[in-house]
């Protein structure tokens, strides 16, 4: 932005969504980027709960039954999320925020992270981990790694009847191989982000029955903002006192040094 170039004392910039990635080209080099992780993933890990139930007690179909005053007892297939097993992609605090409301209802989750540690799974696994989940969760910042990620050949590697869930960000999905794979209903997706964003009004996934879309507000409820503050504030104080905040984006342009 033209004005931080005006702010010649300026030595760090807090946000309060949780990835940095928007922001890590406009920084300048010498400036602390640090992100709120960690206040997100209450709200988050609720919508992505609440997107699974949605589709597998298929709400939307009953929605539109009742739009057609239409008593429809046992004209839908219902499932339960209990005994599922679920591939989430990105074990930061939204990601384990996911696995612990999954787990309160009786899902399995399995965690992937950039790198393998106690209890999660590194990145060079993930290709072999894709079948056999129900549902996958997208919860990884975006990155030169995560680009595409999900692209037609992650997408044929999931199960039939499988559901994709995106609250990471939408350049993570190849929307372009998404959208036949939800079109022939092979595949069903919840998307809190898309690419494009937004996603134009004459797109393809509108029509798809077996996708839910919302508007890039996962984290839009009472508190949020709240939440991150209290993040922000730790954050802040960190670097004052002369440490690296634990949320500072990892970039090569950071030549600064924290306050001493």
């Amino acid at each position: 932005m033209p004005l931080m170039s005006q702010m010649s004392h300026l030595r760090m910039v807090q946000l309060l969504s949780a990835g940095t990635d928007e922001w890590e080209t406009v920084v300048p080099a010498g400036i602390m980027l640090a992100g709120a992780r960690g206040g997100h993933a209450a709200p988050v890990s609720e919508w992505i709960i609440s997107a699974a139930l949605a589709q597998y007690r298929q709400w939307p179909t009953l929605v539109r039954f009742q739009d057609e005053h239409v008593w429809a007892h046992r004209r839908f297939d219902a499932d339960t999320l209990r005994g599922k097993k679920i591939l989430i992609v990105g074990a930061g605090a939204i990601g384990n925020a996911t696995a612990r409301l999954f787990g309160a209802l009786g899902a399995h989750s399995t965690l992937i992270a950039s790198k393998p540690r106690q209890g999660v799974s590194g990145a060079d696994d993930l290709p072999d981990l894709i079948r056999g989940h129900q549902i996958v969760v997208i919860t990884a910042p975006l990155n030169d790694s995560t680009l595409n990620l999900v692209d037609k050949g992650f997408l044929a590697a999931m199960d039939s009847g499988a559901l994709l869930i995106n609250a990471g960000r939408g350049k993570i999905v190849d929307t372009d191989a998404l959208v036949p794979e939800v079109q022939s209903g092979r595949l069903r997706a919840a998307l809190d982000v898309t690419e494009p964003e937004p996603l134009p009004a004459d797109h393809p996934l509108w029509s798809c029955q077996g996708v839910i879309i919302s508007p890039h507000s996962a984290r839009t409820v009472p508190g949020t903002n709240e939440l991150c503050y209290e993040v922000a504030v730790q954050q802040v104080r960190s670097f004052l006192a002369g440490e690296v905040p634990s949320n500072a984006a990892k970039r090569e342009s950071y030549s600064g040094s924290a306050p001493r």
